[in-house]
């Protein structure tokens, strides 16, 4: 059979530009190079049978608002999404946290003499959380529709994390800053290392941060049984190496890293710069995590590390290729509010913290002693780990390199620039060839954004009128 379009990756990005092409009577073949569909979200027995791990992703904070996902009916095809009541929270030591909740005043109102300033700040993008997020969920060279509203959230975004927290004193208000800031995978020091972090909190208050009821995989498959619902068509377990192993068709659709574009097309590398990678361990638990603070318990998503001086030093280090004794630990906690991930009174847990790209050193007893730290007793509850270093992310998937998760560092350049500077960042200089991958605008995350854009250029270059 010939197709009119061919897509690489069946990840949210990949799975999204094929039903945006679909959607416009297209016939699309999807490829994974893996025997099984899903790239970033993927759901497996990792540990013991009946524990369900997330492989990648298992919190997504800007699902809610993308407008990729947003236009597909995957409820009908079976996509539940779960919340806990805690969006986010971040032990401190001796028993303290700071929590964000969907609620600014709730969350403000334990901020201490923080909470006049964090209610002011937040409340202004939130409420306009649809424009800003719809700006910055696209390419970033383009006028904004909203351009006073995109200046008032803009310009702040542009500072470095330790600079905008020089306006705050409570150190909660402090360590919540350090702890969304860090999923930017960028030094404190860094010009807009701190955009990450407030459009983390902005999407908290505004949409929260679900979970997909029985693990990401979910997510896949409801896209895939709707994709195929208009007719699209997947293959597994087919590796594309080189330009030679596509089909002929009108437009091909890459979930690549430009690198691997340039390497595929025999064409010369450019310019691309990749991050840190991740150390990620997945636990098989015979109880809760036991928090000293129990409320932590309530959240899908908690950041551990201590105070903001500690993770700001974690994450410096990392960048100066070193390796923390205590570093930042992202930890995601699903079956507090979705049981059905583990067996009965059983629990799944995983936690990542940062670490040079390409390093091989075994970071397992610090993720766990920092954990043990806020919740004394966690070690004796692992019955199994899986440990994922980043020559396991690397192998994983090929955009990955040297276990960047992001698929590309998110420097100044890089935010600009993904993967080059222009409003339509997903062409590529070969005829009818798109990048729809993490390298793409508006980057890493579960919302499947860049497929839907790229998808978008595609059709616009073969003249054909997309619905917005």
């Amino acid at each position: 059979m010939t197709y009119d379009a061919v897509v690489v990756g069946s990840g949210p990005n990949g799975l999204a530009a094929a039903i945006r092409l679909a959607r416009a009577d297209l016939s699309v073949l999807v490829i994974e190079s893996n025997d099984e569909i899903g790239g970033g979200t993927r759901t497996a027995e990792l540990t013991e049978p009946g524990f369900r791990h997330d492989v990648c992703s298992a919190v997504m904070p800007f699902a809610e608002h993308s407008a990729a996902f947003r236009s597909m009916p995957l409820e009908e095809h079976g996509l539940a999404w779960l919340y806990s009541e805690v969006e986010v929270a971040h032990p401190l030591d001796g028993g303290d946290a700071a929590f964000v909740f969907q609620d600014i005043e709730r969350t403000s109102s334990e901020l201490g003499a923080d909470a006049r300033l964090y209610k002011k700040q937040l409340s202004r993008w939130v409420q306009d959380a649809d424009d800003i997020l719809s700006f910055v969920m696209g390419p970033m060279i383009r006028v904004p529709n909203h351009p006073i509203t995109m200046a008032r959230f803009g310009l702040p975004a542009l500072q470095s994390v330790d600079r905008f927290s020089d306006r705050f004193v409570d150190r909660a208000t402090k360590a919540l800053i350090a702890g969304v800031s860090g999923h930017s995978v960028r030094p404190f020091s860094s010009a807009a290392s701190v955009s990450v972090g407030l459009a983390l909190l902005m999407a908290a208050h505004a949409y929260r941060w679900p979970i997909p009821r029985g693990g990401a995989h979910s997510i896949t498959k409801a896209m895939v049984s709707y994709f195929e619902s208009l007719g699209g068509t997947v293959e597994t377990g087919r590796h594309v190496t080189h330009a030679s192993d596509l089909p002929p068709t009108r437009l091909k659709l890459l979930s690549s890293t430009p690198a691997a574009l340039s390497s595929m097309f025999d064409r010369p590398n450019p310019r691309w710069a990749f991050g840190p990678g991740a150390f990620k361990i997945d636990w098989a638990l015979s109880g809760p995590i036991p928090w000293t603070n129990p409320a932590v318990g309530s959240a899908a998503t908690v950041h551990v590390g201590g105070t903001y001086e500690e993770i700001a030093a974690a994450e410096q280090a990392v960048h100066r290729g070193l390796h923390p004794a205590k570093p930042y630990v992202l930890i995601a906690q699903p079956t507090n509010i979705d049981p059905s991930r583990a067996p009965e009174g059983k629990h799944v847990a995983w936690g990542y913290c940062h670490v040079p790209n390409g390093s091989d050193v075994d970071m397992v007893d610090d993720i766990e002693s920092q954990i043990e730290r806020f919740a004394p007793g966690f070690r004796d509850l692992i019955l199994a780990k899986h440990v994922k270093p980043p020559s396991w992310y690397a192998s994983y998937n090929d955009n990955y390199v040297g276990g960047d998760i992001g698929a590309g560092a998110f420097t100044l350049r890089q935010v600009f620039g993904r993967p080059k500077l222009s409003p339509n960042p997903y062409s590529t200089p070969i005829d009818g060839v798109f990048l729809c991958g993490a390298s793409t605008a508006p980057g890493g995350g579960v919302h499947g954004m860049a497929g839907w854009n790229s998808a978008a250029a595609a059709l616009k270059s073969i003249g054909i009128r997309i619905e917005d």
